[in-house]
This record gives structure tokens, sequence and C-alpha cells, in this order.
């Protein structure tokens, strides 16, 4: 609309320039035509129509509008808005507090609390049911996971077995299996990968069954023990008998060794029960050295143990020691003595340092041996290496100790130990500090272990003082590598 005489005071006008805006637009809110009380002479110079029907041309049709469609509209009436004809690129124009026309983007639609609440609804329940169909799939996918792994552990195992027809071991059910062990009633004890537990065999022969753990195992240590023990025998090697592998299930069959392990009655020297000599020692330490060198030389592949300690020697009624436990042992060709790991095995207290310190040396059998010789210094003392509670600092670390007693010329005296039995004790220690020398190739390998033990103890040397790494050994030491030269790697 156009003219100062055209406004009529009594209602809210916005101005533009000499045209006027009628009606509140921020809240929607738009007078009709017959409302707006316009005074004589006014005339209308620019009419945008947004109250016509689309189909008649409205704002979102075309401009062709009839003169009937004009008539219509002039007879029910209509409403008058120009600011969107004023403002540019898709602005929309408004009406500030100071009556002032202004071009500003779209506002953005009033949402009321009942449109929020059914908003908020609706995502809620898309929640939930996101929550009630996913966790089960989550637990579907969760448990084929679970079985894939343990169906590919099976196939692996199953692979193996019938890849090599050498292996003698029988292969017994799951149901077997309970009914050797009455139902898993008698619990032996707890091995490297599962329980033991005590059986017997329809021949009435009393076996060890080793239930493996499936959340400790991941089929490997199967099929080391069974690729290792399974084809071979010997006197001082525990023996498989059978084998169970069904679905997860695995199990491993060994002859039974009523006298349990080495280990109780080397720290449980005080039971009387429990009591063995230190020619009976002595005896046993010989029996495991033959048996390690069994599995170094003796057969068709070379058998690297990792694992030799107290708890896997056991004793059989005689006492004659076999060395058990295969989990973590490794084959590899006879003329080859360097293996390779991706990380350390075996116990702590009695790994080689090589496991631990690339620089010491290459990791071979000669790992055995370093264990071999913390076994023997715990056989020949009847105490463990590492004794936090010594009365004094120097004993802490029973090697050390015993290597300095030794090298002063120091009598070490044992409980009960009769003179010819602390003449085997020394011999037992002076050939343990042998093997655990730091460096692989001063260690002498298990066949000069043997002769070192059967020999008089007046015809040993002393080696040099064993470290826990090379950066821990002493210069007046170093290059005196003269009396070790005759070892191997």
């Amino acid at each position: 609309m156009y003219g100062p005489n055209c406004m009529n005071t009594s209602i809210l006008y916005s101005h533009y320039n000499n045209s006027f805006y009628v009606g509140d637009y921020n809240v929607g809110y738009k007078l009709p035509l017959s409302k707006l009380g316009l005074g004589d002479g006014c005339r209308i110079e620019f009419m945008y129509l947004t109250s016509l029907p689309l189909e008649h041309g409205g704002c979102r049709g075309n401009n062709n509008i009839s003169c009937p469609n004009i008539r219509s509209m002039m007879f029910y009436g209509f409403e008058l808005s120009w600011l969107n004809s004023i403002c540019k690129d898709g602005l929309t124009a408004l009406v500030d507090y100071n009556n002032h026309l202004r071009c500003t983007d779209p506002p953005l639609p009033y949402v009321t609390f009942a449109k929020w609440s059914q908003i908020a609804a609706l995502g809620i329940s898309f929640s939930t049911v996101k929550f009630v169909l996913g966790v089960p799939c989550i637990i579907v996918l969760l448990i084929y996971k679970w079985r894939q792994k343990h169906l590919s552990t099976y196939d692996n195992i199953e692979d193996f077995l019938s890849s090599d027809n050498s292996i003698m071991p029988i292969r017994y059910s799951y149901k077997d299996i309970k009914k050797i062990t009455k139902q898993f009633t008698t619990k032996l004890g707890n091995g490297g990968y599962g329980s033991v537990f005590k059986g017997q065999l329809r021949s009435g022969r009393l076996v060890a069954v080793k239930l493996l753990d499936n959340v400790k195992s991941n089929g490997q240590d199967f099929v080391n023990e069974v690729a290792t023990i399974g084809r071979i025998h010997h006197i001082n090697i525990v023996q498989l008998i059978g084998f169970c592998v069904e679905g997860s299930k695995r199990a491993l069959i060994y002859e039974f060794m009523p006298n349990g392990s080495l280990e109780k009655y080397i720290f449980s020297h005080i039971e009387e029960s429990k009591f063995l000599s230190c020619e009976n020692l002595y005896a046993i330490s010989l029996g495991v050295a033959r048996g390690i060198e069994y599995l170094h030389n003796g057969c068709n592949m070379k058998i690297l143990h990792f694992d030799i300690k107290p708890h896997n020697i056991l004793l059989d009624e005689n006492f004659n020691p076999k060395v058990s436990d295969f989990g973590l042992a490794r084959l590899c060709p006879t003329d080859k003595s360097i293996v390779s790991l991706t990380a350390a095995r075996g116990t702590i207290g009695y790994m080689a340092p090589e496991l631990f310190y690339r620089n010491v040396g290459t990791i071979s059998y000669k790992a055995d041996v370093y264990s071999f010789g913390m076994l023997l210094m715990e056989m020949a003392n009847r105490r463990r290496n590492l004794n936090a509670l010594a009365e004094q600092s120097s004993q802490i670390y029973v090697p050390f100790w015993v290597y300095d007693q030794l090298k002063d010329g120091r009598e070490i005296t044992i409980e009960n130990d009769t003179n010819q039995e602390m003449k085997l004790a020394k011999k037992m220690m002076i050939v343990a500090l042998w093997c655990i020398q730091t460096k692989p190739g001063d260690r002498p390998p298990m066949d000069k272990v043997i002769e070192m033990l059967e020999e008089e103890d007046e015809d040993l040397q002393m080696p040099n003082k064993p470290y826990f790494c090379l950066q821990d050994e002493s210069v007046s030491e170093v290059g005196h590598d003269n009396i070790n030269s005759s070892w191997t790697s």
C-alpha cells in the first residue's frame, strides 16, 4: 500500500520507505483486508497474494491469475504480504522492535512441549528396540566367534594327529576319560595348563589324567605334548599312554607317579616322611640329566623342554625321576641348535638370561642346561635359590653365595649330611655353577654335565662367577673364557 494518508493510527503498522506492513508477522497474525480501515484515495501499488489456493496460482504456484480469481478474492477477502518480495536469496523479512523491516534467515519452526514429548518418546522407543534387538545379536556373535575359535583349534589338532602316523598313544573318548577317573573324583594337583586326576585303566594300571583348561590353553600345548613324548620312550621321561580330543575337551593320560613331584622333597626335608638323603638327590639329579640329554641328542628331532623345574620332575615308586610337562616344548632339527621364539617361555627363577636379554646370546638347548643348573643348585642346598628371609644379604641369592663360599675355600655344611654326602653336595654345586653361566656358550652340553656329575669332585674346576646379565660382569673376569673354550653351542 502506498501513501501516508492511508495509515490508520488505531492499527499497528510497520514502515518500509513509503510502504507499510500490516499485522504482527512474528506470531503469524495478519488482519483481513476488511479490517484495515484504509482511507479514501488509497491505492495499491503492489500486491502479493498469499492466501490464494495453489491450484489458482498462489504463493508457490504460477502468476497467471484470472479476473474471476481476483473478483473472488476481493469479494471474500484476502491477506496482503509484500515482505517476501523485498528480500532476496531465500531470506525472510521480519519486523524488529523498532518497527523496521529486516531480511534474516527463516525462523525455526516452533516446537511445542507435546511435540518434544513425541520426539523423546520416539527416541526412547528406538533405543529400546535397538537394545532389545542388539544385545541378543552381540551375544550370538560372541558365541559364534568362540565356537569358531575352538572348532579351528580342534581342526588343527585333528590335522596334526592325522598327519603323523608314528604316534603310538591310544585315543580315548571323553566318556572313557570320565570312566577312567570315576567322574574326576581324585585330584592329584594342577599342571601348567590344567588339573591332574588319578585314574585306572580297565587293565588295572594306574594313570594320571591331565584335563587341559580351555581358558589357558589354545591347543598348542596339547600338540607339543603329543608331538614330543608321544613318540619317545626313555626311563627318565614320563610315558604318555593316551589322549582324548573331543570338541573342546582335551585330556592327556600319563603313567602314574606315586611319589609325586620332586618339589615337595626338596623344600620339605624337615618332615621325615618326605626326607631324601643327599645320595638320593644325587641319583635323582643324574636321572634328570640323562632324561634331558636324551631329549637333546637321543631322538630324530632335538626336543627343547623350556620348563625344567622341581615341579615337573616326577618320581615313581622307586624314586626314579621322570621329566614331565612338555607343554612349552619346541622341536628343532638335530643339526640346528638355535630356535626363534616370539616370547619368553618358562618359569621365573629357572629361565635362562638369553630368554630376556638378546645381547647375552642366541636361544638354544643351552636354555635347558641353565634350568637344570638352577634345579641342581636347589637339590644340593635343599632350599630355593632365592631366599628373601636370609639372615645375611649375601645369602639372598643362593648361587652367588655358594660361589663366594667355594671360591674362598670355605666348606658349606648341610644339616644331617655326612662328610661323604657333603662332598656329593659340593660336586653338585660346582656342576650347577657351570650350568648357570650367563653366556650360553660358557655352559656345558648335557652329555658333558653327566660326565662332570660322575667325576670325582677333586677333578672339577671352578667356573667364572655367573651374573644376571652381561652388564654385571666384573672387569677382572672378562676375557677369562679359556677354561670354557671346549663348550660348543
